[in-house]
């Protein structure tokens, strides 16, 4: 069987996959405009608004990606009271992802990005956010709605943002429970100290991450071979995926030379979000029974796709089957 069969064949296993999704939920808003003059207050653009959209951030916008491609999310996270934490809970009814998992915090601020854009270019980025851990009352809904789903699903993925959501202690649970019942775990980490993340699947930090979490300036091929190869020894995870942006990704396996996937972007417009569209993808690939390398590659597929797309954007199996041709 070839190769293109084969990716197909694990496509076609998507919609009988089932991946839980906790983590930082927010909502991405873009504002579209254009720059015509100077402001006489400060030496800074003015910008004439056109349109502002707003679209499924965070751990929202990881399911979002899992439903574009075919597969069964179901999200876990906590948004506030306020404004954009009903916006929330309507763009997921919209999009028709279940919204039982989300609790609203009464203080709580949604997390909101916003960014501006002028002439097809950002600007500038506005975090509205609330970074405290959950009151004790939301962590004990959170604790019982997540450890009941996952004994009906296939894997979980950890979507870190490092707003408060995911502490520590809660983190460790997970991964001590999902290797208890032989669940997937993936995590986007974000704890500068990665020994919270012992024993998770897969850990996909992008090279930044990467170099802060093995204390090894990652500068080239050789440095990011050493730092990837000492943060899989530390973690005693099945793989490490290091994303590196337009360089594509790096895989790290337990007695293995370390795998590199060059990026398949024809043009880059926008990474917002890649990350989210890499580790859905790559979940439901795992889960579906491919092997680490075919997962990644598949996921840099999908992220090809996305940063292709301006704003927050998701891939479709449609998009994704389409590119898997063009490659064989």
């Amino acid at each position: 069987m070839g190769e293109q069969q084969i990716l197909q064949r694990i496509l076609n296993k998507f919609p009988e996959v089932r991946i839980l999704v906790i983590g930082d939920v927010m909502m991405d808003r873009f504002v579209w405009g254009k720059v015509s003059r100077i402001s006489p207050e400060a030496p800074v653009p003015v910008v004439v608004v056109d349109h502002e959209d707003f679209r499924l951030g965070g751990a929202a916008n990881v399911v979002n990606n899992i439903q574009s491609l075919g597969g069964r999310g179901i999200l876990c996270g906590v948004v506030g009271d306020d404004e954009m934490g009903q916006r929330v809970l309507k763009e997921l009814a919209q999009k028709k992802i279940e919204t039982m998992g989300i609790f609203m915090e009464p203080g709580r601020q949604t997390t909101v990005k916003t960014r501006i854009f002028a002439n097809q270019q950002q600007v500038v980025r506005i975090d509205r956010e609330k970074t405290d851990h959950m009151k004790v009352v939301t962590f004990r809904n959170v604790s019982k709605f997540l450890f009941d789903k996952m004994k009906e699903c296939d894997g979980v993925i950890l979507s870190d943002y490092g707003k408060g959501l995911l502490s520590r202690k809660l983190i460790r649970a997970i991964i001590r429970k999902a290797n208890e019942w032989e669940k997937l775990v993936m995590v986007d980490p974000k704890f500068k100290d990665y020994s919270v993340y012992r024993g998770a699947t897969v850990i996909t930090p992008n090279t930044k991450e990467a170099s802060e979490a093995s204390g090894i300036a990652i500068t080239d091929e050789w440095s990011l071979k050493r730092a990837g190869e000492k943060l899989l020894k530390r973690l005693r995870c099945h793989a490490l995926v290091i994303t590196r942006g337009e360089e594509g990704m790096a895989i790290f396996e337990s007695h293995q030379e370390p795998h590199t996937v060059g990026t398949i972007a024809k043009e880059v417009f926008d990474v917002t979000g890649a990350g989210d569209t890499v580790i859905g993808t790559m979940a439901l690939a795992l889960a579906a029974g491919a092997s680490i390398k075919r997962a990644a590659g598949l996921a840099n597929y999908a992220a090809g796709i996305v940063v292709g797309k301006m704003g927050t954007a998701t891939a479709t199996q449609k998009e994704l089957v389409e590119v898997i041709k063009e490659r064989f």
